[in-house]
């Protein structure tokens, strides 16, 4: 994938390239302004994925062969690609970590030629898989310990979408996937029960469950919307679990009032001595939806969500950015900021660690601090942390812990870090999560959770604001 990148990565390259610039160390991060839906945090995903394509950065004969028919680029240039290899330090935090806006996810050091040429292809994977999994996170809130599957295969905005999307979708606590190649690929539970296509299929609504419990008596789910829910749908599937008995069961409804077709499925089912018998509930959820037929009583035992989280119809834009921090000269490092109108815009300077910020007593977090490299870990009783957001606001910290949230990933080009299997992350991200204070967890109107600067590091943003101001 290394030519998936915006055209002006390579114009850049080739001018550093041109004016000698080419192997002088900078510094990007990787971060993001806004929580997409207005929530109180994102998910971390993709890293993965980043690794495996900086892992196969090269440029091909034909990829030069291309380079030289746009007539911009020197032969010079052109050379070099061809002996092309990353050399970069990375470090990032871990996926499925709950991260917030302004502090780098990742960090990217070496020269700036491969630094800057990255930025489209890394911008990609973060953006897509951290959007999907903080929209599937927001689901598997809601769901309140039902089960979560992904279905959206069909709607995603292209074949990769659909499966890195699934994957995203895990690592954000759903249970499984329809994606069938996620599966096979990444070891994503392939889940899935039957079309209506299967039941208009043979002649009769009896029949289609019959061949179907035959088939799989061991995990019969059948799909009891295709004609009528309640006066032929769970009666023809009562009376297979009667006949056939299988081992595991279920229905799914997927279409009509689920909220009320749940509450009377469920005591048809147990009036009928199947209290067993799962309930799947699909059509067009969202966080919000579950969270409503939660609310009025319906009786699902686990959701089927599709396009609305597959797309984050909502909010299908995650907004991750990719910024100049610093440059070293004769090995020392010259912090850069980027200004704008834009309050929001404005960067934080430097080479940064990211770390968070525990209650000694809940170990519960309640800020994250963004300082310069070579300080230490936050740790005295009375540390004060400044706010980017108020020049006026102060916090003096009492009774806490600190934990750095970044790692390094690669060593000049090597990768040094242990990938966890996914779900291992899907593990990790759920306890993360459950670990934030209530309140942080809110739909609507979440408790603002502080991502704040050292005293060294805002100190060195307020000084180059004004020396901008200055000019």
């Amino acid at each position: 994938m290394t030519m998936l990148t915006d055209f002006y990565e390579l114009t850049m390259a080739n001018g550093y390239f041109e004016q000698g610039m080419g192997d002088q160390i900078a510094y990007f991060d990787l971060f993001f302004r806004k929580v997409p839906d207005g929530g109180g945090f994102a998910i971390a995903a993709g890293l993965e994925q980043v690794i495996e394509y900086l892992q196969n950065l090269k440029f091909t004969d034909e990829d030069i062969e291309y380079l030289r028919s746009k007539k911009c680029f020197s032969e010079r240039f052109l050379e070099y690609l061809k002996n092309f290899k990353f050399a970069c330090d990375v470090w990032a935090i871990p996926e499925g970590t709950p991260v917030f806006p302004n502090e780098p996810l990742i960090t990217v050091r070496g020269p700036i030629i491969q630094a800057q040429f990255i930025e489209t292809m890394v911008l990609l994977i973060v953006n897509h898989q951290s959007l999907i999994a903080t929209k599937a996170n927001r689901s598997v809130r809601a769901a309140e310990g039902r089960a979560i599957m992904e279905f959206g295969s069909r709607r995603a905005h292209g074949a990769e979408a659909a499966v890195i999307g699934a994957r995203a979708a895990y690592v954000g606590g759903c249970a499984g996937t329809a994606c069938t190649i996620t599966d096979e690929i990444y070891g994503i539970p392939a889940l899935g029960t039957m079309a209506h296509s299967w039941v208009q299929s043979f002649d009769d609504e009896y029949e289609a469950f019959a061949k179907y419990a035959e088939l799989y008596p061991d995990n019969c789910t059948l799909l009891v919307d295709t004609y009528n829910v309640l006066k032929s749908g769970v009666p023809n599937a009562i009376r297979i679990f009667d006949e056939f008995q299988p081992t595991k069961k279920g229905i799914r409804i997927d279409s009509g009032d689920i909220t009320y077709l749940s509450k009377k499925a469920r005591k048809m089912l147990d009036d009928a001595g199947h209290p067993d018998c799962k309930i799947v509930a699909s059509n067009s959820f969202d966080e919000y939806l579950i969270r409503d037929v939660i609310r009025q009583g319906a009786k699902i035992d686990s959701f089927g969500v599709g396009e609305r989280l597959i797309t984050s119809k909502s909010e299908p834009v995650f907004g991750g950015v990719y910024k100049l921090a610093a440059m070293e000269k004769e090995g020392k490092i010259i912090p850069k900021i980027k200004i704008s109108e834009n309050v929001e815009k404005i960067t934080n300077p430097g080479f940064k660690r990211v770390y968070r910020l525990y209650d000694a007593e809940s170990h519960q977090p309640f800020a994250d601090l963004i300082t310069l490299e070579h300080e230490s870990a936050p740790q005295e009783d009375g540390y004060v942390i400044f706010s980017p957001r108020a020049t006026w606001k102060r916090k003096t910290l009492h009774d806490y812990y600190a934990r750095e949230l970044h790692v390094k990933v690669f060593d000049r080009g090597r990768l040094v870090y242990d990938l966890p299997s996914v779900s291992d992350v899907r593990k990790y991200c759920l306890e993360q999560v459950e670990n934030l204070w209530e309140e942080m967890r809110r739909f609507e109107n979440p408790h603002m959770y502080y991502v704040d600067l050292s005293k060294e590091l805002y100190e060195l943003k307020m000084k180059l604001l004004e020396q901008h101001d200055q000019k």
